[in-house]
């Protein structure tokens, strides 16, 4: 569960990071408060949902064809852990 979490928050903040990256390469200080006023916050905020949303669905699509998964369970007195089929 936490994985989906942290990867969902990380395709959010990419763009918010690129901006700051772009700031740092230009050699200013990308902490300063006039370079996030509304309009930046609200595109990046954009981006960052349409970054998000595309990669959850991809990640969804591509994770398919993983199968049925079988819990972990005893056979034989061994332990035989949980995989897909």
């Amino acid at each position: 569960m936490w994985r989906a979490i942290v990867e969902t928050a990380l395709l959010f903040l990419t763009p918010f990071v690129a901006y700051a990256l772009f700031h740092l390469l230009q050699r200013r200080w990308p902490f300063v408060r006039e370079l996030w006023h509304g309009r930046i916050v609200s595109l990046l905020t954009i981006a960052g949902l349409l970054v998000a949303i595309v990669g959850v669905v991809t990640i969804g699509l591509t994770r398919l064809n993983q199968g049925a998964y079988v819990p972990a369970h005893v056979e034989n007195g061994k332990l035989k852990p949980g995989r897909f089929e």
